[in-house]
This record gives structure tokens, C-alpha cells and sequence, in this order.
């Protein structure tokens, strides 16, 4: 077997663009909102991996029947969930929590996700990061993958043209790749590079603010992004999206974490502190925004989901 036939499970990240890149060398592909994963094939079983490592299999079994593609391989790719017929961060984050197999099994009956696979770091138990996109691509497109719940997503040439396409369908945005590129294990390079339509971010939970009715329920949350010092500024509070379910999941999260002081390395503004109950910032979350004011606190920022995936220590060394 080779030396790197069983890399590191961490995934290549992208940088992010600020325009899609032009050129023959590139090749372009939808950016997917979901759950990146890797997904380790070997002696008939699946292991299917978060983007921190987490062991996510019992959450996803419909993906178990991956243990059919090869005896040995180890596919990167996105899981996505859909409502009215779109990807959607928030349908699938009532899956990504999910850690009784029962209740799991359950709802990959009725609200199955799909796994799109976008590359492969080994084959045959032989390591093949090292060699260029496609022919890893040509790889890839040799497994039988249907029928699976997966998707090898399609590639196009005219970056422009799929930047637009997927701005008038609603889609997140393209992630650009250099043909020649090898594969980079837990390495954000410029050979991958993402442009967006919409900013989605992630942050740490350092406190929440009751609804304003005096039912005492999580109204809002207060969330904060690396200060480059290793500390968490403050950069804003989050009330859409946080209600219902989604608020239940929060506060039992939150409630283990409550704590004296403010988490931020910096003054969290008062009509934002006032009542606030203050956490240790070790929950991370998936907001979308329109982008960062002068300030650097989020514009209209959305709650999408919790991120399972990620860990605080992942947010701040910028490998989220």
C-alpha cells in the first residue's frame, strides 16, 4: 500500500475569489450549502467523517450503502438536503444533530440526504492526492456511484456562465479548480477557489437575549468571529431564524455552557448586552449575512443551523 493511501482525514479547502477565474486551466462547479464529508470505504464498511473529524455515520445510514462502490476508496464530497426541490442549510441541519441511530433511521426514510462527490483521495487502497484534478476526475467518474444517494456533480468549462446560472437558481455560488492541481489534505489553496452570492458564515455562540415577551426562551443570539489574537470579537446579534425547534436546540446547548462574563475581547455594545445570559463560546453556528459593516459586525444576519462539524479551535486557525 502507499505511504499516503490513507491521508489525514481533513479535507482541501478553497480560498475565497473575488470574481470567478477565467482560463483553460480551470474547471468550475456548483458550491453546494451542506455538510462537507468525507466518506472512508474500506473492508466492507463506511466511515463517513466531518470536516473536524467527528465520526458522522449513525447520522446519515442511507449512506452506508457506499460499502457497494469499491473495498477501498475515500471520497470527498458535500451531503446536501432539499426542500422544494433546492438545497437548504436548514433542512439539512434537523439531520446534521441527529446521534440516535432509531430516530436517524427514521428520517433517512423520509427526508433522505445526498452525497455529492466531488473527489476521491484513494482508490484500491493506493493514495491518489498527488496526482492532478483530473485525473482524479477520471477516477471518480469510474465509479458506479448510483443509485447510492449520491451525485457526481457536473463540471463546466464557463465559469461565468454557471456564476449566473446558479445566481438565477438560487444556489450558493461556484467553486473554481485548477486541472493540474494535486490534492491538499487540511490545506485551504488557491488552486481551489469559491465565489458566492451570498456571504454564509460561521461563528461562536458567547451569549443569548430572551425573548423580548418575557417568556425566557432564546430570542437571540450573540455570536463572535477570531479577533486574530486568539480571542473572539463580537460581531453582532442574531435574531432571525431563531425560534421554535431550532431555539429548543439551542437552549439545551447553551445551557451547560452559561458563565459570568462576557466571552468577547471586546465591548459588546449595552442595548445588545442588556439581560444577555453569557456562554462559553464553544458552540458553533452557520449564519448568512450581507457582508460586514465598517464596524466588522455582521449586516442582517440569518441563523441557518448549528455546525457540528466545526469546532471553535477549526474557526479560529481559519480551517472552517
Amino acid at each position: 500500500m502507499a505511504d499516503d493511501a490513507r491521508p489525514a482525514a481533513e479535507p482541501m479547502l478553497a480560498i475565497a475569489g473575488e470574481g470567478v477565474p477565467t482560463g483553460r486551466e480551470w474547471v468550475h462547479e456548483v458550491k453546494w450549502d451542506g455538510m462537507r464529508l468525507l466518506a472512508d470505504v474500506h473492508d466492507g464498511a463506511v466511515r463517513l467523517l466531518s470536516r473536524s473529524g467527528r465520526d458522522v455515520t449513525d447520522t446519515f445510514p442511507e449512506l452506508r450503502s457506499l460499502c457497494r462502490v469499491a473495498d477501498d476508496v475515500l471520497l470527498d464530497g458535500e451531503v446536501i438536503a432539499l426542500r422544494d426541490g433546492a438545497p437548504s442549510f436548514a433542512a439539512l441541519a434537523d439531520r446534521m444533530h441527529v446521534r440516535d441511530r432509531g430516530r436517524a433511521e427514521r428520517l433517512a426514510a423520509t427526508r433522505p440526504v445526498t452525497f455529492m462527490v466531488f473527489d476521491v483521495l484513494r482508490v484500491a487502497g493506493t493514495g491518489v492526492t498527488h496526482l492532478p484534478w483530473t485525473d482524479r476526475r477520471r477516477l471518480l467518474e469510474a465509479l458506479d456511484l448510483d443509485g447510492l444517494h449520491c451525485q457526481v456533480p457536473q463540471v463546466h468549462d464557463d465559469g461565468a456562465a454557471l456564476f449566473e446560472a446558479t445566481r438565477e437558481s438560487g444556489l450558493e455560488g461556484v467553486v473554481s479548480k485548477r486541472r493540474s492541481a494535486p490534492y491538499l489534505p487540511g490545506r485551504r489553496s488557491g488552486d481551489w477557489v469559491k465565489s458566492a452570492h451570498r456571504l454564509t458564515v460561521s461563528a461562536v455562540v458567547g451569549g443569548w437575549r430572551p425573548e423580548s415577551n418575557g417568556s425566557g426562551r432564546i430570542g437571540a443570539l450573540l455570536v463572535g468571529q477570531p479577533d486574530g489574537a486568539g480571542g473572539w470579537r463580537y460581531a453582532g446579534r442574531v435574531g432571525s431564524g431563531v425560534s421554535g425547534a431550532a431555539a429548543e436546540r439551542l437552549t439545551a446547548a447553551l445551557e451547560p455552557l452559561v458563565r459570568e462574563a462576557s466571552p468577547f475581547s471586546d465591548d459588546v455594545p449595552r442595548v445588545d448586552a442588556a439581560g444577555a445570559t453569557w456562554v462559553t463560546p464553544e458552540l458553533v453556528v452557520e449564519l448568512r449575512a450581507l457582508g460586514h459593516a465598517d464596524s466588522g459586525r455582521l449586516r442582517q444576519p440569518t441563523f441557518l443551523g448549528v455546525r457540528p462539524d466545526l469546532t471553535p479551535g477549526r474557526l479560529a486557525s481559519g480551517r472552517s
